[in-house]
């Protein structure tokens, strides 16, 4: 559960049961009118999934553009001419049906639009499943940054399951796998050794929602303590400060990639940094990028490319009077926020990621 400035709490569900679920979800949430927000892919291979609840009889559904491409001021603006053409009041309700570009715009439009109205999060992808649609941040991309502008607000509900996850292909299941392997680094030895046992080329669905519920909770847990990332919450962007540069990096050469390989290339900057500045145990540096290595394979780019990685970090949202800062580990759980490093020190973690 977590509670934000605005003082809405978020229950999230772990379901058995999709339909009841999803539709005790929308009852619970009194509204006049109600609408839905999909994409261009979730429309079509999850909406059918829970279309014909009578819930959602009278909704209004709103499709976007797929991916992260997507997640810009100019969809923002489409959601918000909908909700407006469509007679939306601050109690009308907007259910996010999709991946965590649904889920963080959606989640946006609604706390923005008649200065907020109630949402509920369905997220489609493991990605969004174990970080995106949990704890309150919601936002869009802005200025060729990743989560440039957004607001910390809950949804009224996060409903989890793994219904949607068998139509996942494989490049976005791993895109999700890279956050729960986050998870288990900042959380316990045995939660690390049991992500890199997992068969990833032979899915047990079971299995990985039993996984997916053993991640929220750590997330939840760390949300619940520290809300709106003052402290412990910063645990979460392990990976993120490199990730999110070469991700920017990629879009901007016209190569995007998803989202939870570039924390997985930035797991393995950031562990780096994580030896030589916190004396990290390198042989759990060695098969935590060895099992990234294997799955995730690299991401293409060379040395005269650093001084623009590093500018992309210059404007990370965790940095503190011009420092650039590092989430890092002193062992699997042993968390170490607000750690910076020089700029010759990163140029080296870019190096390892390059060169191994």
């Amino acid at each position: 559960m977590c509670i934000f400035a605005r003082q809405m709490k978020q229950e999230v569900i772990i379901s058995q049961n999709l339909k009841k679920d999803v539709g005790e979800a929308v009852s619970r949430c009194p509204h006049d009118r109600l609408f839905v927000l999909t994409d261009t892919t979730t429309v079509r291979l999850c909406w059918p999934l829970i279309s014909d609840l009578p819930q959602f009889e009278t909704a209004q559904v709103i499709t976007i553009g797929d991916t992260d491409e997507h997640k810009t001021l100019e969809s923002l603006v489409s959601v918000w001419k909908a909700m407006q053409e469509g007679g939306a009041s601050r109690h009308s309700l907007l259910v996010n049906v999709g991946g965590g570009m649904v889920t963080d715009l959606g989640g946006f439009a609604a706390s923005t639009f008649k200065r907020g109205l109630a949402y509920i999060n369905i997220p489609t992808t493991l990605l969004s499943q174990v970080d995106a649609s949990v704890g309150g941040k919601t936002g869009i991309n802005f200025g060729g940054l990743k989560n440039e502008i957004g607001v910390f607000n809950c949804a009224r509900s996060v409903i989890l399951s793994s219904e949607f996850l068998r139509s996942l292909d494989h490049k976005n299941l791993l895109s999700g796998y890279a956050e729960m392997l986050k998870h288990g680094l900042i959380s316990d030895e045995e939660s690390w050794k049991e992500l890199l046992r997992f068969d990833l080329e032979s899915i047990d669905y079971n299995l990985l929602g039993a996984l997916v519920a053993k991640s929220v909770e750590v997330k939840e847990r760390i949300v619940e303590e520290d809300p709106t990332e003052k402290g412990l919450r910063k645990a979460l962007n392990l990976g993120h400060t490199a990730g999110h540069a070469l991700e920017s990096l990629a879009l901007e050469l016209g190569r995007p990639v998803l989202h939870g390989y570039a924390v997985a290339w930035g797991l393995v900057c950031e562990l780096f940094l994580s030896v030589v500045k916190c004396s990290f145990p390198k042989d759990k540096l060695r098969l935590t990028v060895q099992f990234i290595r294997a799955n995730y394979g690299d991401f293409a780019f060379n040395c005269k490319q650093y001084d623009r990685l590093y500018e992309f970090m210059k404007h990370d949202k965790k940095n503190e009077a011009g420092n650039i800062n590092f989430t890092l580990l002193a062992d699997i759980g042993d968390i170490q926020i607000n750690k910076q490093a020089s700029k010759e020190e990163i140029f080296e973690m870019l190096d390892f990621l390059r060169e191994g």
